[in-house]
C-alpha cells in the first residue's frame, strides 16, 4: 500500500447508530480542509474481546485505533478520530503537527473553564481524551489482536484507552490543543466540537444547547445533496435517529435562539413515536453489566473452592 503524503488520511471510529454523525463528521471535515482528505470508516472492522470480560469493549469501536497502522499500511501519518465529531476549521493543522520524537499525539489538558459539564448528561468533571490523535504509522508496530489479549491481566481497558500503557511516556506527546477536541463546547474559535454526551447528541436530543450548530450542517448537506432525505429518513425508521429531525430541519427559525416550548414540541414528537435515544448501545450495556456481574461472581465462587479445598 503506497500512502499519498499529500493527502490527509483519517480513520473514524464508529458503529452503525452514529452514522449519520460520521457523515456530517466527513463532510465538515472536508468542506474546510486546504488538501484532499480520504475519510475513512471503521464501521466493518472485525477485532476480538479479550477473554476477561470485565476489561471488555465499551463501545464497538473501542480497539478500532489500535488497528489504524496496520490498515495504514505500517507508513505515514494518520488521524484518529470518534464519528461523533463536528469540524470548523482546517484540519492541515492538525495534520502537520511535527511529532518531534513521539509516536502519538493526543490532547492537552481541558482548560478549567471549558468544562461544559453544566448541562443534561454531563460528567462532574471532564478527563483529557485520546479521541483524537494523530499516529505515526512507521513508527507503531501495533498488531491489535495482541494489544487486546494484554487485556487479560497485563493492563486494564482504562489503562490502555485513556493512558496508552502500550506506549513509553516519551512516545506520547499531549499537544493537541482543546480546540481541536471541544467536548460539548463552541465557539468561534472552535475547530472541532466532540458531541461526547450521548443522550444530548443532537441525532437523538433536541436539549443541546450547541445543537443548532450540527443541525444547520446537516441542513447544508441536504441542500447541496451531500446527503440525502431518504438516508435521515432510513436512520429514523431502524431507530438511530430521533423521528423529531425530520421537522426540526424543515424549521425556518433561527435555532440558535433558545426556544423551550420548540424543544417540548419535539420531544413531543419523540415521546408518541416511542423513540428510544440509544436503544441499542443501552442494552448492550445492560448485556454486559449483567455479563460481568456473572463473571465476578464465578471468580468469587472459584477462589472460594479453592481454598477451602486446601
Amino acid at each position: 500500500m503506497t500512502h499519498d503524503p499529500n493527502t490527509i488520511r483519517v480513520f473514524v471510529g464508529t458503529d452503525r447508530s452514529q452514522m449519520i454523525g460520521f457523515e456530517v463528521l466527513r463532510y465538515s471535515m472536508r468542506r474546510h480542509a486546504s488538501m484532499p482528505v480520504e475519510v475513512t470508516s471503521m464501521l466493518d472492522l472485525e477485532l476480538p474481546d479479550p477473554k476477561d470480560i470485565r476489561q471488555g469493549r465499551r463501545t464497538g469501536f473501542s480497539y478500532s485505533r489500535f488497528a489504524i497502522p496496520r490498515l495504514a499500511g505500517y507508513q505515514g501519518r494518520a488521524l484518529y478520530v470518534d464519528a461523533d465529531m463536528q469540524v470548523f476549521k482546517d484540519v492541515r493543522e492538525l495534520w502537520e503537527m511535527p511529532f518531534d520524537g513521539a509516536k502519538v499525539i493526543v490532547q492537552e489538558d481541558i482548560p478549567d473553564g471549558k468544562q461544559s459539564v453544566d448541562k443534561m448528561g454531563a460528567p462532574a468533571k471532564r478527563i483529557r481524551q485520546s479521541s483524537v490523535m494523530l499516529l505515526d504509522c512507521g513508527s507503531l508496530d501495533w498488531n491489535p489482536e495482541e494489544i487486546i489479549a494484554g487485556l487479560d491481566g497485563k493492563y486494564t481497558y482504562e489503562e490502555l484507552l485513556y493512558h496508552l500503557c502500550i506506549l513509553e511516556e516519551k512516545d506520547i506527546a499531549c499537544r493537541i490543543p482543546y480546540r481541536w477536541n471541544s467536548l460539548e463546547y463552541w465557539d468561534e474559535s472552535t475547530c472541532l466540537t466532540h458531541y461526547t454526551d450521548m443522550r444530548t447528541q443532537p441525532w437523538v436530543s433536541p436539549r443541546n444547547p450547541i445543537g443548532w450548530v450540527w443541525i444547520n450542517e446537516l441542513k447544508r448537506m441536504l441542500k447541496e445533496d451531500a446527503i440525502s432525505w431518504q438516508t435521515v429518513e432510513e436512520d429514523i425508521r431502524l431507530g438511530y435517529v430521533r423521528p423529531s429531525l425530520i421537522t426540526e430541519l424543515q424549521l425556518d427559525v433561527d435555532l440558535r435562539v433558545p426556544d423551550p416550548e420548540r424543544v417540548e414540541k419535539l420531544e413531543r414528537i419523540d415521546n408518541e413515536a416511542q423513540f428510544v435515544m440509544h436503544k441499542e448501545v443501552y442494552e448492550n450495556k445492560r448485556r454486559r453489566s449483567a455479563a460481568v456481574k456473572a463473571y465476578e461472581e464465578e471468580l468469587r465462587r472459584s477462589q472460594t473452592h479453592t481454598v477451602t479445598g486446601r
